[in-house]
């Protein structure tokens, strides 16, 4: 089967769509999990971060959300802890989805205790031990809170597929 070359123009545009997104998880220093409820889908939970703008890295775009969901400024390293693919956000989403969640380590008390949310984005945050989110989240959206809990716990990086594991 021969192709014909194509213009790198035409040739994205046979490519299939996709956003992306970044993030940063945070524990307190007892290790649980960081969490900010969405005001457009309550019983959302979600880590700090959102998609990406025009240009931007996936590190730049956590660091950027970050900072204006939460008034927190995240000085440290990159270090991934996973990304996350999907296909499958509904019919009013017509691209796949994916995402990049690093690790923003330990927030002290101190600093949860100054965070801004934006309201527009978030109602609220909260710290929870991992069997307390499992009782208030949604099993798949439990089950990737638990597999980059995990991953930062064993110092690797998972990779999440599907609609079942966002």
């Amino acid at each position: 089967m021969t192709h014909a070359w194509l213009p790198p123009a035409e040739y994205i545009a046979t490519l299939p769509r996709a956003t992306a997104y970044a993030c940063l998880y945070f524990t307190d220093t007892r290790g649980r999990p960081f969490q900010l409820l969405a005001t457009q889908a309550s019983e959302h939970w979600q880590w700090p971060g959102g998609n990406m703008d025009p240009g931007e890295t996936p590190w730049e775009t956590a660091l950027r959300e970050c900072r204006e969901e939460t008034g927190l400024v995240f000085t440290g390293e990159p270090r991934l802890l996973g990304a996350h693919f999907t296909t499958d956000r509904g019919e009013d989403w017509p691209a796949n989805h994916i995402g990049f969640i690093f690790d923003g380590g330990e927030l002290t008390d101190e600093q949860i205790d100054a965070v801004v949310l934006d309201p527009e984005e978030h109602s609220a945050y909260r710290v929870r031990t991992l069997a307390e989110w499992e009782r208030e989240m949604c099993p798949r959206s439990f089950r990737r809170l638990a597999a980059i809990d995990r991953a930062r716990g064993t110092g690797g990086t998972v990779y999440l597929e599907t609609a079942e594991d966002f």
